[in-house]
């Protein structure tokens, strides 16, 4: 259920309709924005009837919420949620690019690439340091020691970095050197990773599983929410289907579905969801038209020498071609870059 306070409610309105809320046994999550702010009741096990609070001077109406997620909802935040990224805003008008390696291999390979991208208009640079691989003979990332080479490459190029983490032990090490913290595909639903990327109040980028449907998707993201961190981007990466020609197969409607189920800012990744390079322009700029907030894009300057996904990775040159084509489609449709 969430609680809609009238635009006159004051702090002490508020105080007392939490007081309310806690007394039956549930979780009270504010959400301020700038004309009222919304109450929403999570976990407790007794029904409520919403008369009791309608009942409240304070309150202009109460409602139930349908969907298994309460905090990721749109209820929650009508008019959507902004994640900041450095100073940038990913959610809002402006539209996000991040751009780097799927993995970072060498200081010069990682800086090459972040200095390209930069030049380019990316808004984030990217940058595997632990690698989940589907072999354990594949390149599994530097670890530990690339992750002063994302802080160098911050400090010389501005550009805040994004990285994943594998377990809920490398979080806070993670935290220290990235801008936001990537959880991956395939840790969609480590609970407990998921429950620590919360605790850390960083701001997250959440990958849809690669056999996730989207409820189960913005169920991950809830974890997230109900430990207290706000700052949640999704990312639509592909899912796993029949179909052999790419990769994954690209749920490009998952975008307005989002859009219409969350307040939360969602982005896409055409590298993983194609796998094939030829293929990432087109993509990209079909999730663009489709009201995709950003676009995370994996850029190598030397693909054929690359240790992890060479194949998906666009030159620098062509990145930078498909930032000018993403410029024009978000002005089409009364959006920048």
């Amino acid at each position: 259920m969430i609680i809609v306070m009238k635009k006159e409610a004051n702090a002490a309105d508020i105080a007392m309709v939490v007081a309310r809320v806690e007394k039956l046994g549930y979780q009270a999550h504010l959400s301020t924005g700038e004309e009222r702010t919304i109450i929403g009741l999570i976990g407790g096990q007794r029904p409520v009837d919403k008369t009791q609070f309608e009942v409240l001077e304070p309150v202009e109406k109460a409602m139930p919420v349908m969907h298994p997620y309460k905090l990721a909802s749109r209820d929650m935040h009508p008019n959507g949620t902004m994640v900041a990224l450095n100073g940038f805003k990913l959610g809002g008008e402006k539209i996000g690019i991040i751009a780097g390696p799927c993995a970072v291999e060498s200081r010069s390979q990682f800086l090459e690439t972040a200095y390209a991208v930069k030049e380019a208009g990316a808004t984030a640079l990217r940058g595997g340091i632990f690698k989940p691989r589907s072999s354990p003979y594949s390149f599994q990332g530097l670890g530990e020691e690339g992750l002063e080479l994302i802080s160098e490459a911050y400090e010389l190029t501005g550009l805040p970095v994004v990285t994943e983490a594998l377990s809920p032990e490398q979080v806070p090490l993670v935290a220290r050197h990235a801008a936001m913290i990537q959880v991956g595909a395939r840790n969609m639903q480590n609970f407990a990773l998921l429950q620590a990327v919360g605790q850390s109040g960083q701001p997250v980028l959440l990958k849809r599983g690669m056999m996730a449907t989207i409820e189960e998707w913005l169920m991950a993201a809830e974890y997230i929410l109900a430990n207290g961190n706000p700052h949640v981007v999704l990312c639509e990466r592909g899912i796993r289907t029949f179909e052999r020609a790419t990769r994954n197969s690209t749920d490009i409607s998952s975008i307005p579905v989002i859009k219409q189920a969350s307040h939360l800012p969602i982005i896409l990744d055409p590298s993983h969801s194609t796998g094939r390079h030829n293929y990432v322009a087109a993509v990209a700029r079909a999730g663009i038209a489709a009201g995709a907030d950003g676009l995370i894009i994996e850029v190598h300057p030397r693909p054929e020498e690359a240790l992890s996904d060479g194949a998906q990775s666009l030159k620098p040159e062509k990145f930078a071609r498909l930032v000018e084509e993403t410029r024009a489609i978000a002005a089409a449709i009364g959006r920048s870059l």
